[in-house]
């Protein structure tokens, strides 16, 4: 299968090389000295257990237009950098080319096919002008949710923390022959990579912790660890999850663990930074409409009132502007 990974960072980087091991035709968009370091030594996985895996047939180009059309294209950039890539991605499209979205938060196409009063709306938040739903055909979208936790740590070198999960699911929720031949190249590739039949309630598992603890830990600079353990971090988490469980069921998804577990798998993490926070603390811009932008317009068109995640998304929003005004970052250093 020819896959083109777009983002080759530490998601993309663990997906792509252990995919080229596999013995797909990998092709990684890539820049600068990350672009240098994979056409010299390829990609290389330093893996939980200590070990190393290399790739070295996994190639990289600068130019999508240089790789030509795929058979699957992973979208596995940050929710607000995919418009950037646009009108170029599309180099990567042949008549059948999938688009795997691997990316966090509420995505554009989240209306397609879903059914109901509410389907084929637009999602504002996300995709403000509609270019992602033009030059990405809907038709061709395949939903992801991402659970692994990987770092670059250097050009061309990941290091995976956790977890080979990948769940998959068609946006309407069928098993078709495309999809069964991502997941089985994933599996092959040594993922754990599950069909999903209603990857919608896959994504707003993961996005309920999301959309709560980035904000709250870019906010206060505290970990997972710490939001969980402290009782009024914890409460405001849990009204902001609870908002948001209105909303998600009003559009039909169904919750299939509690608040409290879904809490609870946070604080297990530990002393985690989110990725939100780290964005914070190295001066890069906030994932925030995919994240919490998106539920709030969500609560808007479903009539749920959310005001503690509108207080915390304004709040972050200021944070977010502040940050890319002054062109800095903020971190807490210990007095010396």
């Amino acid at each position: 299968m020819k896959i083109a990974i777009v983002g080759a960072g530490a998601i993309g980087g663990y997906l792509g090389a252990k995919l080229a091991i596999a013995g797909e035709d990998v092709t990684f968009i890539a820049r600068n000295r990350n672009l240098e370091a994979i056409r010299a030594n390829g990609f290389r996985l330093q893996l939980e257990d200590g070990s190393e895996q290399h790739a070295p047939t996994a190639k990289a180009v600068q130019r999508m237009a240089e790789a030509g059309p795929q058979d699957a294209v992973l979208l596995t950039v940050k929710a607000h950098q995919v418009r950037d890539l646009l009108p170029d991605l599309r180099e990567l499209f042949g008549p059948q080319t999938m688009v795997v979205t691997m990316i966090n938060g509420v995505p554009w196409w989240y209306f397609h096919k879903l059914g109901g009063p509410y389907d084929g709306q637009a999602l504002r938040s996300v995709d403000p002008d509609g270019l992602l739903a033009q030059h990405i055909e809907p038709e061709r979208v395949i939903g992801s949710v991402v659970y692994p936790a990987a770092e670059l740590v250097a050009p061309g070198v990941v290091k995976v923390i956790e977890g080979n999960r990948f769940t998959l699911g068609e946006p309407d929720g069928s098993r078709s022959p495309r999809i069964e031949a991502l997941s089985q190249a994933m599996i092959r590739a040594g993922f754990k990579s599950p069909v999903s039949k209603d990857i919608r309630g896959e994504i707003w598992v993961k996005l309920w912790g999301n959309l709560s603890f980035n904000p709250i830990s870019a906010l206060t600079h505290a970990t997972l660890q710490d939001i969980c353990r402290f009782p009024l971090s914890r409460e405001l988490a849990a009204r902001m999850m609870g908002e948001a469980q209105a909303v998600g069921q009003k559009l039909g998804v169904e919750f299939k663990i509690s608040l409290d577990k879904r809490i609870a798998g946070a604080e297990a993490v530990g002393a985690h930074k989110t990725s939100m926070l780290q964005d914070v603390e190295n001066g890069r811009a906030l994932e925030l409409e995919a994240l919490v932008g998106s539920v709030v317009e969500l609560g808007r068109i479903t009539d749920t009132p959310t005001p503690t995640i509108d207080a915390i998304y304004a709040a972050a929003s200021l944070l977010g502007k502040t940050l890319g005004d002054a062109r800095g970052r903020l971190q807490v250093q210990p007095l010396a």
